[in-house]
């Protein structure tokens, strides 16, 4: 109660998205926000909770969560090779394969223990890290692709999905990589200000057409006379 009537005025609950009401932190959070039942805060753009780091992944550490993959990713290609270079180059393998076989199964075990387990976490890593590379593109979230049908905003007319913070693959990215986030700024304000130019164009140039056009009925009299 205390907390609604200091926010009575607030947009988002004058429009009826009692959702946005956290009781739990007693605030009002963003729209693309969600409260996280394991670290007990509200994360603004809430991606999900992450095991590997402990923490939730958000607005303002998504990005050093992407670099933490992509060098993860790097890490394993690169331990990979090493070991496979070191099993293949040993100079007291013998030329046989299936003596190379036994000879590598006695001397280079635990190369070869950390191979497979190397080569079958790299898929699960590579995915995520290819994931959150598609999701950054589109400027959406792991929370919001999971949840697209509960979130009203993210459904357009005839209730199909559209994404209004999906500013183009090419300004999500950059804005992503310099800032360190995306801003949730809907995309819908670009389009509305380009059909505006693009009526005003329009409007410019029916102006010019209509002109010339009065134009020309004035010279032609002169010109059927000349000629007639």
């Amino acid at each position: 109660e205390p907390l609604l009537k200091t926010e009575r005025n607030n947009p988002a609950l004058l429009a009826g998205n009692w959702s946005q009401l956290c009781v739990t932190c007693k605030i009002v959070r963003p729209l693309r926000a969600k409260h996280c039942s394991i670290c007990n805060r509200c994360v603004e753009q809430f991606d999900h909770h992450c095991p590997w780091v402990s923490n939730c992944i958000g607005k303002k550490n998504k990005w050093d969560f992407f670099l933490f993959l992509v060098l993860e990713v790097s890490a394993m290609l690169i331990t990979g090779g090493v070991t496979v270079t070191r099993i293949l180059t040993d100079p007291m393998a013998p030329s046989s394969f299936l003596q190379w076989m036994n000879h590598a199964g006695i001397h280079h075990i635990s190369a070869i223990s950390f191979l497979i387990m190397d080569f079958l976490l790299f898929f699960g890593v590579a995915s995520l890290t290819a994931v959150q590379a598609s999701q950054i593109s589109q400027n959406i979230t792991t929370n919001e692709m999971a949840n697209v049908m509960r979130y009203s905003y993210l459904r357009g007319a005839g209730g199909l999905f559209k994404n209004p913070y999906d500013h183009g693959c090419r300004k999500n990215c950059t804005d992503f990589l310099f800032k360190g986030y995306n801003e949730d700024v809907e995309a819908c304000e670009d389009i509305e200000h380009s059909k505006g130019i693009g009526v005003a164009q329009m409007l410019r140039n029916l102006k010019l057409q209509n002109g010339d056009s009065q134009s020309r009925k004035q010279k032609w009299p002169s010109c059927y006379k000349c000629q007639f």
